[in-house]
């Protein structure tokens, strides 16, 4: 008798034992339940909600990886030790010690992540008698990519509780959420711990720890962790450069450091996964084949933040606003630069096309989608202190999505009764 038939065998002598979802949860992991159905029309398909969760999660591991490998790269080149890597395929960026850093750092993120979202979710399935369901498992895996690699793991343990008992669970759990519970995550610990969240230490493994020792005292360079949306939103200021007496511009600084192809390949500080718009667009375009992702709703979350990025642009050129003005930097930002700094992209294509809380019917996918990329060019401009606005704009819509579509169905409702009269006429 093998290992499978003794699982069997264990659940059916403990059908009236409370604890059951979580054993059919390891037991269904594992292996194809013995079951079958009997009786009734059945629709046969080869997609089920585990291999939709696993074909997002296939299209987020590579971003998993690259976010290691930079996380590391970016430690070692704040310190001095390494030569900026040339292009994507750079020799300092793909080393092993890069890759051992990064793991050192981020896979903790993410066991913390799934097993902590997936002991609330066997709680929650033990208490309400269900089995348990699947919905975490691209969750636990988009966390990790969306906040700093230096986050301390109890913060992530508390956010992950909150989002999902808040975000899914009193909702009725997987299918009855309103929000999307990765960003639930995000905002939680945004509003609840915005030092770890914005600023110009987060985004680099040890620029926390120097900055704490330099402030006890022992005579080091600070290390600079500025995302470059960070750069932007302060681009008149002035900065000295650590190290020596140059004085520049956050804009020129971020200037010199980073070319418009490092920004593309993903070999900035940011977020752990969200910084590589290759491997983004690689994802998004897989998702489109495996028709799991709407293209819609990317194609429109682009469009949204273009045309707001062509707004900006020409408010600038007009000159109704001067270089004086603290939103200055950001508005001046070429409109289709916007794509390539912050998570605009990875939102558009992880987040925003999440099929429980984005818009159902096809005309307010595109709506639901230009609203998204619009709102998050806004936000990302005139909240200077936290300059990215693309979780802010996915939640509020998630929440505009329900009565998006009600429109759009009344709206196609009125056409077919005019249609219908006319014909009666």
């Amino acid at each position: 008798m093998g290992l499978k038939q003794n699982l069997h065998n264990f659940k059916e002598k403990n059908k009236d034992k409370k604890w059951l979802p979580g054993f059919n949860a390891l037991f269904t992991f594992l292996y194809t339940p013995n079951e079958t159905t009997h009786g009734g029309t059945h629709i046969k398909a080869a997609d089920d909600l585990k291999r939709t969760m696993n074909t997002v999660i296939m299209a987020l591991v590579p971003c998993l990886i690259f976010g290691m490998f930079n996380a590391g790269y970016q430690h070692y080149l704040a310190q001095g030790l390494i030569e900026s890597a040339d292009g994507f395929l750079g020799a300092s960026f793909w080393t092993w010690d890069n890759f051992v850093i990064g793991l050192w750092k981020v896979l903790p993120l993410v066991i913390v992540s799934y097993g902590v979202g997936l002991a609330v979710e066997f709680v929650f399935a033990i208490i309400k008698g269900h089995e348990v369901e699947e919905g975490y498992l691209v969750t636990g895996m988009l966390v990790p990519l969306i906040v700093p690699v230096d986050i301390p793991l109890w913060m992530l343990s508390v956010a992950v509780i909150f989002g999902v008992v808040i975000g899914k669970e009193v909702f009725g759990g997987t299918g009855m959420n309103i929000l999307n519970p990765a960003l639930t995550i995000r905002a939680f610990l945004f509003f609840a711990y915005p030092t770890w969240m914005s600023g110009d230490k987060v985004w680099v493994h040890g620029a926390v720890e120097r900055d704490a020792a330099i402030a006890a005292g022992e005579n080091l360079d600070a290390i600079s962790g500025e995302t470059l949306l960070g750069y932007y939103a302060k681009s008149g200021q002035e900065l000295t450069i650590a190290g020596t007496d140059t004085v520049t511009t956050y804009g020129d600084r971020a200037a010199e450091l980073y070319s418009y192809w490092d920004m593309f390949w993903g070999i900035i500080p940011g977020s752990v996964g969200e910084t590589s718009k290759l491997l983004i667009i690689l994802g998004g375009l897989f998702l489109i084949f495996t028709k799991i992702g709407s293209w819609r709703i990317m194609l429109s979350t682009v469009i949204g933040a273009l045309v707001m990025g062509l707004i900006f642009n020409g408010v600038v050129d007009a000159g109704w606003i001067g270089e004086t003005s603290k939103f200055y930097g950001l508005m001046s930002v070429p409109f289709w630069q916007h794509l390539i700094i912050g998570s605009i992209l990875f939102g558009a294509v992880y987040m925003a096309t999440d099929p429980v809380t984005a818009s159902q019917t096809n005309k307010g996918k595109w709506i639901y989608g230009f609203l998204i990329g619009f709102i998050s060019i806004m936000i990302r401009v005139f909240n200077p202190a936290y300059p990215e606005g693309v979780f802010l704009a996915i939640l509020l819509m998630n929440v505009f999505a329900p009565t998006i579509d009600h429109y759009v169905v009344q709206g196609n409702v009125k056409k077919r009764m005019k249609r219908l009269k006319a014909k009666v006429a």
